[in-house]
């Protein structure tokens, strides 16, 4: 799986700001900002994330992915 396709499969399934990844085709860190995380613990953030892919991941598809999870607001105040 290329970058671009993960990266149209989340943004399918979520709405991002922000979507940045990087990776060699099996494992994957991913930094995603999304209004679908406002009021969610880091958990039910990488669920909502994980439900995007579906059966990729149990299909090795998507080996490991590791990610960053965001909110506009705390993406917003974090330096620069």
């Amino acid at each position: 799986m290329t970058a671009e396709e993960l990266k149209s499969i989340i943004s399918a399934g979520l709405p991002c700001e922000h979507l940045a990844l990087e990776g060699d085709g099996r494992h994957w860190y991913a930094t995603i900002v999304s209004t679908a995380f406002e009021g969610r613990r880091a958990i039910a953030r990488h669920q909502q994330v994980y439900a995007t892919l579906g059966a990729r991941l149990k299909t090795d598809e998507v080996h490991a992915l590791s990610m960053k999870t965001y909110t506009p607001a705390e993406w917003a105040a974090l330096p620069r």
